[in-house]
């Protein structure tokens, strides 16, 4: 299985479920190990998250903070799998920032993408990309020029026991990125620069 994100040829990693990509160092799951579309929304409905949670509040504060100091309110977002829940948008807003919110499943406006925007911000999504190539490609083509999408995700390094690690048992978490995925990623989709710093990945247009 060729990776979905750069094409490349892949080979088994630690399990038979996954794949690693030898040109942009991405792990991706074996399309047969994929849930169902109906099990993927179950599985996302059983995040009993809340906007008003103080504690959900803070974990998303990596993505909200950049924000809040890089932007002000007078600029456009879009929070872009926004799910259940869309705590970073509630943050926002209440900072007086329009951001509009999108997502496959529970806020599928998909006139939404035909928009530009100076950030968006993904909070735990990327890994859930299927087609990760024409994700970035239409990310990338959303923001404005001195932009910025700002995700986060859990990445893989050496230092990893991906064999025990949690975030790979999640059955929508289909594809794994690793500080050179990232690279890979701004250098091929046209982006100006990038920074990481634990789970806050940003790439700036």
């Amino acid at each position: 299985m060729n990776c979905p994100l750069c094409k490349h040829h892949g080979k088994p990693f630690c399990t038979e479920k996954f794949f690693i990509c030898g040109n942009c160092s991405g792990i991706y799951k074996n399309r047969k190990n994929y849930i169902s579309t109906d099990a993927e929304i179950n599985r996302y409905k059983e995040h009993n998250n809340n906007v008003n949670d103080v504690r959900y509040q803070k974990f998303v504060s990596p993505i909200t903070d950049y924000v809040l100091k890089k932007f002000t309110p007078d600029k456009s977002g879009l929070d872009f799998g926004s799910g259940t829940a869309p705590v970073i948008s509630k943050v926002l807003q209440d900072n007086g920032y329009a951001v509009n919110q999108f997502d496959p499943f529970f806020s599928n406006k998909t006139e939404l993408l035909n928009e530009k925007y100076d950030y968006i911000v993904s909070c735990e999504v990327i890994e859930h990309f299927h087609n990760p190539d024409a994700e970035f490609e239409l990310l990338h083509k959303m923001l404005n020029p001195d932009g910025a999408l700002i995700c986060m995700t859990h990445l893989y390094d050496k230092n990893t026991d991906f064999k025990n690690w949690y975030y790979k048992n999640d059955p929508t978490h289909v594809f794994i990125y690793h500080r050179q995925t990232i690279k890979y990623i701004a250098d091929y989709y046209g982006f100006r620069n990038m920074k990481i710093n634990s789970r806050l990945v940003v790439l700036m247009s």
